[in-house]
């Protein structure tokens, strides 16, 4: 089992910054990848982006450009820095932790989750 516990949401304007962070305990972080997605009110759950091991990444096309991934396996911990926030950017964003280090976009593939962090961009 693993538990993952996100940070850093609030409130931001447009235009501004925001750093997510994403606390991983039970096994063996290092070996996960790990994905981060959100979901608005009344709209599915969309990937976001994804970091493997070794620091390879995926990004969404719409918000590529405006994120950087990342992670600190000896912390356990894994980061999304979010630049340039547009009040669509609005959601409750959430780290997720997949067993097979395959990137992917499917949130059904992906084993753990977060309880999410609410970010909330204001115009």
């Amino acid at each position: 089992q693993v538990q993952l516990v996100e940070s850093g949401g609030g409130l931001e304007q447009s235009g501004g910054s925001l750093r997510l962070s994403c606390v991983a305990s039970g096994r063996a972080f290092s070996r996960l990848l790990m994905g981060w997605f959100r979901q608005a009110p009344g709209k599915e759950r969309d990937f976001v982006a994804a970091i493997r091991s070794n620091g390879d990444t995926l990004y969404a096309d719409s918000m590529k450009g405006r994120l950087h991934v990342s992670r600190d396996n000896a912390k356990n911990t894994g980061y999304l820095q979010m630049n340039s926030l547009k009040p669509e950017d609005t959601a409750v964003y959430y780290c997720a932790a997949r067993e097979l280090s395959i990137m992917s976009r499917i949130s059904s593939n992906y084993n753990y989750w977060g309880q999410g962090t609410q970010v909330t961009v204001s115009s």
